[in-house]
């Protein structure tokens, strides 16, 4: 859908939220001296919305008592720059996932030895046990 067929260019321009602020940062001798075809060019520029097609795109409303509520989720694909502050959670999520992973297969690797140990025999400790050999064992 081009951007002049969405809902909310089909106000006048007079109206529109943007071409307001743009006017009022303007100063006054160039106020109104743009056409509406190029406040519009303006708008689609420099708008702080794109509303383009997401992945997913939920949205509705429901009427909870006498009140009546919405709800929208989207989510896509993040086109923009990550701040420096997002940057670094972000690369901190990915150390925490990955030293959990490793954690995991540690432990995971440990067992699976101690099991193997049982299965033949391997006594390491003598009058000392897990269980986890005869628990194995007793569930069959």
């Amino acid at each position: 859908m081009p951007a002049s067929d969405s809902p909310a260019n089909t106000q006048p321009m007079d109206l529109d939220p943007f071409v307001i602020g743009l006017k009022q940062r303007l100063p006054e001798e160039l106020r109104e001296s743009f056409t509406d075809e190029q406040l519009q060019g303006l708008r689609t520029a420099f708008a702080t919305r794109s509303w383009a097609r997401h992945k997913l795109d939920l949205r509705g409303t429901f009427s909870f008592w006498r009140t009546q509520y919405y709800y929208v989720l989207v989510a896509g694909r993040n086109k923009r720059d990550l701040t420096r502050g997002q940057k670094r959670l972000s690369m901190a999520a990915k150390a925490g996932a990955i030293t959990l992973f490793l954690l995991f297969s540690l432990l995971l690797g440990l067992v699976m030895l101690y099991i193997l140990k049982s299965a033949l025999g391997i006594n390491l400790l003598p009058n000392h046990s897990l269980g986890l050999w005869d628990w194995l064992k007793g569930s069959r």
